[in-house]
């Protein structure tokens, strides 16, 4: 499918809700390394309530930001703060430089954190470094192969042949147990 619209430029932000946000500075700004940006104090009428709340943005490389929440109100919180689910399938991926990555592997183990809050899967078209935050967020510390623009290239070119339930069924084909001999 051809692309004729114009595309979001970057992420500006993406936002979340904390349970504690001075347990999220630290992990963000002395762990993780991002920089708080800014922190705004809020009252807004939002869903027939005024919400008094802080919100805090954690820089990225391209000038978007991580954001969090926090509510005055611990009925608030507990309205609009569901709990993480348990599965590495929700997570954002950032990507890094390989410098970047072992320097945040690094203040990782520095801060005691230990598997399964943290590890390393090695996808073939990229290595990524994965951590749990203090809400239950997951992050993805991503370095591209060193082909990643060849793979890129192979991907785009077969993306729509390629059909999730094919892969998905092909997946299950080559991984299924042998069947007994008669």
């Amino acid at each position: 499918m051809a692309q004729t619209n114009k595309l979001p430029s970057r992420l500006h932000h993406t936002a979340y809700v904390t349970k504690d946000q001075e347990k999220t500075r630290q992990f963000y700004e002395d762990i993780i390394g991002l920089p708080l940006l800014a922190t705004w104090c809020e009252s807004d009428e939002l869903f027939g309530k005024v919400r008094t709340y802080v919100h805090t943005f954690y820089g990225i490389g391209d000038g978007g930001a991580l954001a969090f929440f926090q509510f005055a109100d611990p009925a608030d919180q507990a309205e609009f703060g569901p709990k993480m689910p348990a599965t590495p399938f929700h997570h954002i991926a950032l990507a890094v430089d390989a410098d970047t990555q072992a320097a945040i592997e690094a203040r990782i183990a520095k801060a005691g954190i230990k598997p399964p809050d943290t590890f390393v899967l090695e996808h073939g078209y990229c290595r990524s470094v994965y951590v749990t935050d203090p809400n239950g967020l997951i992050l993805e510390f991503t370095r591209d192969h060193p082909d990643v623009e060849k793979i890129g290239r192979d991907r785009r070119a077969d993306a729509h042949q390629s059909r999730v339930e094919a892969q998905l069924e092909n997946l299950e084909r080559r991984t299924r147990p042998a069947a007994p001999s008669r």
